[in-house]
């Protein structure tokens, strides 16, 4: 039913959009076209609503109703079990879950086998499932496996698409979009995530996608970056006047270098504090500083009601994997410790 609802000239196939990444002049994340979800917007979610899965004991969902927890983005060599070894080694005592993503220019090994690895070397990981490269038969297998290898959570995405010159050639799914991902996973018994963007176009509809989100089955929405905390308090509170209960994780932006923190800037969809870019980029020591600030704006976001946690997201530092994880570990310990 829902395939035949599929939005005409959205290159993502989306019943349910937009995506995050919808540019700040509305255009397209992938094309020059305006997004075909701004003008008339998406149907509300009228599928089944699922009852929610209890997570597993000392999970990030289970922690977070006593305390703040920490999400930590997983960034690790591609294909290569050693790297992940060490980088989970790293953050997973700091952690209280790791975030695996997904990325259409960094391919690595499949959901389920990547999860596999993160448990066996010690961390609890949060998986994003993306519909970009597999049809609905593939994602209900993942599925199948991610609960079978026992992850706290999935994180369920429409998915980047991929720009020109990455992989051409390589053909983009796009069967489902986030929404519906999302109906799959509560209803394969799983946590599930779902992300927001709160500084994407259309910004006046966001909150209430966070609510339909929760109605398709999500248990926690994980934000975007934007410039403020003060942004953050306003759309949770919008999200909750549209009727989403459930607990925010927002992001905090892990930058030390050149490489690190223009990554996010140019990142579709997202918005992140310049001026405070530059100060640590200028500052005597980028590393110490960009500690520091990363730590300062997570505290401010602890701040916010409804947030319950936050996402140490980005590079954290060129140089390599390790070098990332050992800034993500610092920033990590530093919030608990304050906590």
């Amino acid at each position: 039913m829902d395939d035949d609802r599929r939005r005409p000239g959205c290159p993502k196939r989306m019943v349910f959009g937009p995506c995050g990444g919808v540019r700040d002049d509305g255009r397209c994340e992938v094309a020059e076209h305006r997004c075909v979800f701004l003008d008339e917007p998406a149907p509300a979610w009228d599928g089944p609503t699922p009852t929610p899965v209890a997570p597993p004991p000392g999970s990030l969902l289970d922690r977070a109703r006593t305390r703040p927890v920490v999400l930590t983005d997983l960034t690790v060599a591609p294909f290569d079990p050693a790297s992940l070894q060490r980088v989970v080694g790293a953050l997973a005592p700091v952690s209280d879950g790791l975030l695996v993503g997904e990325h259409a220019n960094r391919p690595d090994f499949p959901p389920t086998l990547f999860a596999a690895e993160v448990i066996n070397a010690g961390g609890r990981p949060w998986t994003t499932l993306a519909c970009r490269d597999r049809n609905r038969v593939v994602l209900e297998q993942e599925l199948a496996g991610l609960a079978a290898v026992g992850v706290d959570g999935v994180l369920c995405v429409t998915g980047d698409a991929r720009g020109p010159g990455v992989r051409p050639g390589v053909t983009q799914v796009f069967d489902l979009d986030g929404t519906r991902l999302a109906a799959l996973a509560a209803a394969a018994g799983l946590p599930v995530a779902v992300p927001e963007s709160p500084a994407a176009p259309p910004v006046h509809r966001r909150p209430a996608r966070v609510a339909d989100k929760q109605r398709a089955g999500a248990q926690v929405c994980v934000l975007n970056h934007v410039r403020t905390p003060a942004q953050v308090a306003a759309f949770v509170a919008a999200a909750r006047d549209a009727g989403a209960t459930l607990p925010f994780v927002a992001a905090v932006a892990v930058y030390t270098d050149e490489r690190s923190a223009r990554v996010l800037q140019r990142f579709p969809g997202l918005q992140v504090d310049d001026a405070t870019v530059e100060e640590v980029l200028a500052a005597p020591d980028p590393r110490a500083a960009g500690v520091a600030a990363a730590v300062a704006e997570a505290r401010a976001l602890l701040a916010v009601p409804g947030i319950v946690g936050v996402n140490l997201s980005g590079l954290a530092a060129d140089g390599g994997e390790d070098i990332g994880a050992r800034v993500k570990a610092e920033v990590a310990a530093e919030i608990r410790e304050a906590a």
